[in-house]
Parts: C-alpha cells; structure tokens; sequence
C-alpha cells in the first residue's frame, strides 16, 4: 500500500492530506493569503501524527487546479520544494475532479458536474462520468455561469453552483451539493490511484492549470461588465 502526501489550495480553504495504506488524516485552514504559511506547519503535523519523515512517503499530489491564482501557484511551488528535497515523484490532480470524487463519495452519483467560484463574475466547471475509473466529458472551463452547459442528467456540485440559479434548470439544481468544495483527501485518493498505475511525474513537472490569462478587471471593465 501506497504512502501519498497531498496538497490542494486552490480555493478559499486549503488542506493538507496524508493516505498511509488505507488511512487518511487531514488539516484545514481558511483564507486564501494565508495559503502559504499554513501549508508547510500542516505538512509538518501530519508527517508527525503519523510518525513518518517526508522521505517515506511514495509520492506528492497536488491540486494543479483550476483555481485562485495565488492558490493553485502556492499548491505547485511547495510541491516541487518538497519533492525535490525528499526525491519523490509527483502526481497532478485537477481540482474539479477532486470535487466530482467527493461528490460521487456523498451521493453516489456517477455523473458529476462540478462547478467552482472563479469570482470575477465567472465559474470553473466540468463533467466528469464514473465507469471504473472517471472520465472526462466536458474539459475544465471557465465561463459566465449562464454557459455552463451539462450533457444529459448530472448530480451537480460545487460553490459556483451559487451564481448559477437562474442559469441551469431546476432539474440540475434539485438536489445540488454547493458545499463542496476541492480538498486534499480527495487529492491522495484520486493520487493514490493514479501511483498504482505508474501515473508519476518528476519534481520539475508540478505545473499549475490555468485558465484564466487575465488575473483582474480594470474599473471600466468592471463597471462595463456589472452593466452588461
């Protein structure tokens, strides 16, 4: 059984997960500017509790996003410090998809639409379908919340959901799970899974996922924008 430290600050709360055989332990903490300091000492109190050093673990996964941009570079730069100093391999998780587990996991629903706050007046959102292991139906996309488009009928999930009630219909919204959100348990899961298939990458290769090029809107733009 595999030992999988990971990360995932790609949102307002950042966690810290670490899969030893077949248990997990996490941390928490909240505010996207204090993503930075809090995710080493929270590493640190993992590897601890467990009684491991760093150097014992199989592999580092990490939320390569989308998300907060500050978030998803944080995640990437501890991940690459730390596999470089340990010389352990790296495993990239999308963050959505990290939502359509927990989703699956609470519900039980094959067929995810996961949809993320990316502020700015816009959602990160994709599809995902369970048949063995996920597969991808609609790619990351980052969008005005009335273009979110599902294909057929999708348990929905995610914080974005709360931008997009007069977007989708009813039936998408029925029985929505809006508090999910990306978290690091379901990191060194879906890592987990991706080790035993031999699904590593180098240090140098923790990459983050952008979708957005622009980070802010000018005043005009914002005012253009909240009058459209």
């Amino acid at each position: 059984m595999s030992i999988i430290l990971a990360i995932e600050t790609s949102a307002e709360v950042a966690s810290v997960a670490l899969l030893n055989a077949d248990r997990m332990t996490s941390r928490v903490c909240v505010g996207v500017q204090t993503h930075s300091q809090s995710v080493l000492p929270m590493v640190q109190a993992l590897l601890h509790e467990a009684g491991i050093r760093l150097a014992q673990c199989d592999a580092i996964g990490y939320g390569l996003g989308p998300g907060s941009f500050t978030g998803v570079r944080t995640a990437c730069g501890i991940t690459q410090g730390l596999a470089y100093g340990a010389n352990l391999p790296v495993i990239p998780v999308v963050s959505l998809l990290a939502m359509a587990q927990a989703c699956h996991a609470q519900s039980g629903a094959t067929e995810v639409l996961a949809v993320l706050d990316a502020r700015m007046g816009e959602v990160y959102w994709a599809q995902y379908r369970l048949v063995h292991d996920w597969q991808e139906i609609v790619a990351p996309t980052l969008s005005a919340p009335a273009e979110i488009a599902p294909i057929g009928a999708v348990q929905a999930c995610g914080n974005g959901l709360l931008l997009v009630e007069q977007s989708l219909p009813a039936a998408f919204l029925a029985n929505a799970l809006p508090r999910i959100m990306p978290h690091a348990e379901q990191i060194a899961s879906l890592a987990a899974h991706a080790f035993a298939h031999g699904q590593t990458r180098m240090a140098a290769d923790a990459q983050p996922l952008y979708l957005r090029n622009k980070i802010a809107l000018t005043t005009s733009e914002r005012l253009a924008k909240a009058s459209a």
